[in-house]
């Protein structure tokens, strides 16, 4: 439930239950009045009735704010609790920022190195970016202005400079050694017949390139 719309809802409990038992006072008053005049039996059941009929509105409404007051804190609480965490998240990703940020200027300098040694010209460089950061070519189109045609045909001038097969390669380029397992220390080592051990260079093996 909303709010607003909670916090309506334990007003018009809590002025219910104020109406109910001015009426339950009301009716047990005149019923005392009547009885000391000597009411019928009658006319003193209905009276006694309706007394007994509005206490319980007044105590059903007042057990029903309290219980929507009860939500009220519980979701009060929750909230808190979302928002202490969110703060926490917020504060973790910021310090992985600084504690990143020159590994990443690095990388993004070394990215950029690697495509000038492709030739690329700047719209390709612009394109082959993008498309490492996993945008689609309709995506890229949308970025760039141009049709989606136009990316594909110069995302294939990239492949063919950079000797690769396609996005997911130029992908695997430069991110495959940053993203897979560490080697342990003791596959550093390999027999002279054992894998050969890939370069600490970003990119594929060279057979690939």
């Amino acid at each position: 439930m909303h709010t607003t719309d909670d916090s309506r809802e334990r007003v018009v409990a809590a002025g219910l239950a104020v109406i109910f038992a001015a009426i339950a006072a009301l009716a047990v008053l005149d019923l005392i009045a009547d009885l000391g005049e000597g009411t019928s039996v009658r006319h003193a059941l209905i009276e006694g009735g309706s007394a007994a009929v509005a206490l319980g509105g007044a105590m059903w409404m007042t057990s029903r704010h309290r219980a929507l007051a009860r939500e009220a804190r519980a979701l009060s609480r929750q909230a808190d609790a979302l928002s202490r965490h969110l703060e926490a998240s917020r504060a973790d990703a910021a310090r992985w920022r600084d504690e990143a940020r020159d590994l990443i200027a690095g990388l993004g300098a070394a990215i950029d190195r690697q495509l000038d040694q492709w030739a690329l010209t700047p719209a390709e460089k612009e394109i082959a970016l993008l498309l490492l950061k996993g945008l689609s070519h309709k995506e890229v189109a949308e970025v760039r202005g141009v049709s989606e045609a136009t990316v594909r045909q110069q995302a294939r001038s990239i492949y063919k400079k950079a000797g690769l097969e396609g996005r997911h390669d130029l992908a695997a380029f430069f991110l495959e050694d940053l993203l897979g397992p560490a080697t342990p220390a003791h596959d550093e080592a390999q027999p002279s017949g054992g894998p050969v051990k890939r370069s600490e260079n970003v990119g594929p093996p060279a057979s690939s390139r």
